[in-house]
């Protein structure tokens, strides 16, 4: 598309080629590639836990502590349960809570953060200081506390405490944001026009964000996942329901360690870590489409490796 043509674009037009671009860059970019593939197995493999899980994952009808086999990939527990069919409906589970806390703390971050910045005054010092209380606590010990007056709290219920409780500092990146985007002409335009401080808030303020929101997104996706396997592991959580964390939990009380059954203990802490691999492996991603700085460095190390081999194939042997 030649410069004359997109001068002659309306400016949604150009959002809308701006943002198919960064796409497009993102597909095609090696880490955000191996992030998305990776995350798209857990997710599917979350979507189809009731086909791809082999038996009932409650089912205590085999032989105790078997190794992995055939029949069973993942062996089996003490009891006598199938790990491979707690391995796939834990990995449902993990998936859900981390969804669920994500979406509810980055509304939660960007609601507080983004209106406190672009209203201002008495407001934006109330709001930033309640933020500012809340980031300085603790997280897991607040949820410890939380979580000691809750009997047999499900993964869910974690997942909403959770959100409640780490949103603060997303809070913060999105009102430094949002109070250099006040100021802005097209807030300013916006405000003229009489658009109310919502509307500008998610016509105006959102799109500008999209990359900081990503971030946000990911970051408590697998803070969450780690908070909640965390939890389970302490037993602050029903630990009759099956998540990756309740899987981890039961190969500690069940002397996984002391028997050398590594296949109940292995398969969960090693999805968590991929899992949380994948997602950093995105952010990363993100951070050079966004980031001018990277995308310059990037760019100038492809011309210096460039630079290097055309010096290398000119450069003549001396006799």
């Amino acid at each position: 598309m030649s410069r004359a043509a997109v001068g002659k674009m309306p400016r949604a037009g150009l959002t809308r080629v701006k943002r198919n671009s960064k796409f497009s860059a993102f597909l095609t970019n090696p880490k955000a590639l191996t992030g998305v593939i990776i995350f798209a197995i857990f997710t599917l493999t979350a979507i189809l836990a009731p086909v791809i899980a082999p038996y009932n994952p409650a089912a205590t009808t085999f032989l105790p502590m078997l190794p992995p086999s055939a029949v069973h990939w993942f062996g089996t527990t003490n009891t006598g349960q199938d790990i491979f069919s707690q391995f796939i409906w834990g990995t449902r589970t993990s998936m859900e809570v981390g969804i669920e806390a994500a979406v509810i703390s980055t509304l939660i971050a960007f609601l507080i953060g983004g209106y406190a910045g672009l209203m201002g005054g008495w407001l934006d010092a109330l709001l930033n200081s309640f933020s500012n209380i809340l980031l300085v606590l603790p997280t897991l010990a607040l949820l410890l506390v939380i979580e000691s007056f809750v009997h047999n709290p499900t993964p869910q219920f974690n997942g909403l405490t959770i959100a409640f409780t780490s949103w603060a500092w997303g809070a913060r990146v999105f009102r430094s944001l949002a109070l250099s985007l006040a100021q802005r002409d097209f807030i300013v335009a916006a405000r003229l026009s009489g658009a109310g401080s919502i509307r500008i808030l998610f016509s105006e303020i959102l799109p500008n964000m999209t990359s900081v929101l990503a971030s946000n997104l990911i970051y408590s996706f697998l803070g969450a996942v780690l908070f909640e396997a965390g939890l389970a592991v302490l037993g602050f959580e029903n630990v009759s329901t099956y998540s990756l964390g309740t899987i981890l939990y039961w190969a500690q009380n069940g002397g996984a360690m002391m028997e050398g059954a590594w296949w109940w203990f292995v398969p969960p802490g090693l999805a968590i870590a991929v899992l949380g691999t994948s997602l950093i492996l995105m952010n990363f991603a993100i951070d050079q489409i966004t980031n001018p700085r990277l995308r310059e460095q990037k760019r100038q190390r492809k011309a210096n490796k460039r630079t290097g081999r055309d010096s290398g194939v000119n450069q003549q042997p001396s006799a």
